[in-house]
């Protein structure tokens, strides 16, 4: 038995010299909240200057700090449409030079007196920002000055924001999150600027003419907004001004009144179908008014009880009470020209109907149920408590003076905000709740796989079904089929191919392949290795050359994971229209999973180890798409997954440059884009895994 230490008996012993407490000396209830002290905002001060900016200063001598925003009506709904992500754009390469600076001297400059520039753009301006000591003023202005009149928008650095931008929104469209922000924002704002969204063609067609042409007839002085927050008094905030921006003028850009969103007579749901999709995800919302109307305050407080936070209906019911989310929300968004409200929901395909209900139920008793005193109270705590907390510093009273301005919201909104907020009352929540959700008109969006949803949400209310591009479909379409594809001999021939593995934009790796042909065989061969043995693989694919159907995979190899590092060994023989043998692949936590495989397949499939062989000999055209029968080794599954083609355009990589095909690979395992070279015979030049940090790069 092990001795009890001299430690744990002193210890031991002062416990027992503390005298116990009675249980009812303590609080039963917490103490009563303390009288709302105003928000000590300091006040601000207007001029116009003499080429018409509208320049603010809000003087805050507590830290020797100067933040600057400085905003333009030149936001995402004036981009050209077909060219929607010019703003962005725009915003993205202001900075990056001048006839004078390169965009390292531009940074180096600002970061050198530690502080800080940048630009970006939302839907309805485009701001740039500066923060720097206030000994550091004059350098700061005159960066500004010399960045927003002279940026000189080199055609290098509009190519790295594309390919950044490009990168981004693959990144984006794999997350079904953001196809249903997209589809939401498209369904309630209809022609309007608001529903556009950039897609890859759209940032592949802006020019470096359109980014000048966007900036010289938007950023403009007249109408701009110029806030000075910080050690700075008026007078030398115009200065300030004068010096970097006397002498620009330019009036207003002119702002034609865009289409009014569509309106709805009638709830229904846009199913969105992911084919494979293990997850749903919901919004459901619709338009609700200008950020200057006075029920604004209601429709907050009802929507931070709805689905404010991890105190909120939504997340209480759908995560707390039924585990079928990790989280479920609602927000209350504010533009210039027309807000919307939301509530989102992602969880289990199985549950998703059951919680589209019970999000329909929790918004039809905000409409017309009182929120009881207590749940009224914490929420207006909680907004009224938190706000001070966004006006602390020099760049979050710049932001918030700018914000209020440009969406109108008059001189007091700021300093008035939290006792609005305070004033909501049960009954004003109620009527808010019932105005602002319109539940007999909602637009309610759903992205999953609607091969498993449809029966289940047509229940609820009448679907439409539309692909990930928006395309409509047909509930033929959930069900597709293939059969042996028509592949073109000519393209596989023999060869070795050898690509570097990108993580996160740094090398980490290396895949090689090899095409072999003998008289009774079509030997494919791949190796891979990834972070110094993380990920190693080595594959080995047997075609019959006379039909070029399947006939063996044999796959060794291993992966790290976060229990160690796991076996990866498969292998299967297809014949006579059945596939057997064994698998055993990785698991992302527990011990590495075995199959004993013995199953039919359709005629024409093919092991999911073998399309990057087969792809490149699909008959390749702008415009296919391609339903192939594949055998997923690993998980011992058949389906049916889609290639869509589209132009590829040139694409760049270590071993030149090439015409490329887009392929678009969906219903597998993970989202992959093939850029496939339109030279013969075909050739895999990069593949992209989106939701994914890799990306395989052609090197010789």
């Amino acid at each position: 038995m092990r001795p009890v230490s001299l430690a744990l008996v002193a210890g031991l012993a002062l416990i027992s010299a503390v005298p116990v407490v009675a249980q009812d000396s303590f609080p039963s209830a917490p103490p009563a909240p303390t009288r709302l002290a105003p928000v000590r905002f300091p006040p601000f001060q207007q001029v116009t200057l003499p080429n018409g900016m509208t320049l603010l200063v809000v003087e805050n001598h507590e830290q020797p700090v100067i933040s600057v925003n400085l905003s333009f009506r030149a936001g995402a709904i004036y981009d050209v449409p077909g060219k929607e992500g010019t703003a962005e754009q725009v915003a993205q390469l202001l900075t990056k030079g001048t006839p004078t600076r390169t965009a390292e001297q531009v940074a180096a400059t600002i970061e050198g007196v530690g502080g800080s520039l940048s630009a970006s753009s939302g839907d309805d301006f485009l701001t740039v920002s500066a923060n720097v000591l206030s000994d550091h003023a004059d350098l700061a202005f005159d960066l500004l000055g010399d960045v927003i009149r002279r940026a000189a928008f080199p055609t290098e650095e509009l190519d790295l924001a594309r390919i950044q931008a490009l990168s981004a929104l693959a990144l984006a469209l794999s997350q079904p999150e953001n196809v249903a922000d997209r589809i939401y924002n498209r369904e309630i704002y209809g022609r309007h600027p608001y529903g556009r969204s950039p897609t890859p063609d759209s940032y592949k067609a802006i020019t470096q003419d359109d980014v000048k042409r966007f900036a010289a007839a938007r950023i403009r002085p007249g109408g701009a907004l110029f806030v000075i927050a910080g050690d700075a008094t008026l007078a030398r905030a115009r200065a300030l001004a004068q010096r970097a921006f006397g002498g620009w003028t330019g009036a207003p850009a002119v702002v034609a009144a865009p289409p009014a969103p569509p309106v709805r007579s009638a709830t229904d749901i846009l199913l969105v179908h992911r084919p494979g999709s293990v997850q749903g995800n919901i919004v459901i919302g619709n338009t609700t008014f200008l950020p200057t109307d006075p029920g604004f305050y209601a429709a907050r407080v009802a929507t931070q009880v709805l689905g404010g936070g991890a105190d909120a209906r939504l997340f209480l019911i759908l995560r707390e009470q039924k585990s079928w989310t990790y989280g479920a929300y609602a927000g209350l968004s504010r533009k210039r020209h027309m807000g919307n409200w939301q509530a989102t929901f992602e969880g289990r395909t199985e549950v998703v109907d059951s919680a589209l209900v019970e999000l329909l139920h929790q918004v039809d008793r905000m409409r017309t149920e009182l929120v009881p005193d207590s749940e009224l109270v914490n929420v207006k705590g909680f907004l009224v408590g938190s706000f001070p907390l966004t006006i602390e510093t020099p760049q979050q009273i710049a932001a918030a003076v700018a914000n209020a301005r440009l969406l109108g919201l008059g001189p007091d909104y700021v300093r008035l905000y939290r006792e609005r907020l305070a004033a909501v009352t049960p009954l004003q929540a109620r009527a808010a709740a019932a105005r602002t959700y319109q539940r007999s008109a909602l637009s309610i969006v759903v992205v999953g796989d609607a091969e498993k949803l449809h029966d289940r949400l047509k229940a609820i209310a009448p679907v439409r079904l539309v692909d990930v591009d928006g395309k409509r479909l047909t509930a033929d379409d959930l069900h597709p089929t293939a059969g042996a594809p028509a592949l073109d001999r000519a393209q596989i021939v023999s060869r070795a191919d050898s690509f570097q593995v990108v993580v996160q934009g740094n090398p980490l790796g290396f895949m090689t392949s090899s095409i072999r042909s003998s008289a009774d065989s079509l030997i494919f061969t791949e190796t891979t290795n990834i972070a110094g043995g993380a990920v190693q693989q080595q594959t080995t694919v047997v075609i019959n050359p006379a039909d070029l159907s399947m006939s063996r995979i044999d796959q060794t190899g291993s992966a790290q994971t976060p229990t160690g590092q796991q076996p990866s060994d498969i292998h299967l023989s297809y014949a006579g229209g059945r596939v057997t043998g064994k698998s055993t692949t990785p698991q992302p936590s527990g011990t590495p999973q075995t199959l004993a495989i013995d199953t039919t397949v359709a005629p024409g499939t093919y092991d999911d180890n073998a399309l990057t062989l087969i792809i490149p000999a699909l008959p390749l055209a702008v415009g296919e798409t391609f339903n192939l029968n594949v055998f997923e080794s690993g998980k011992g599954q058949a389906k049916v997954i889609q290639v869509k083609v589209s132009e590829g355009g040139g694409v760049t990589v270590p071993a030149g440059t090439f015409q490329t095909f887009r392929l678009d690979v969906s219903g597998g395992q993970l989202p992959t884009v093939f850029f496939v070279a339109k030279d013969t015979p075909r050739r895999i030049v990069k593949i992209e895994l989106i939701g994914a940090p890799l990306v395989f790069e052609l090197v010789k």
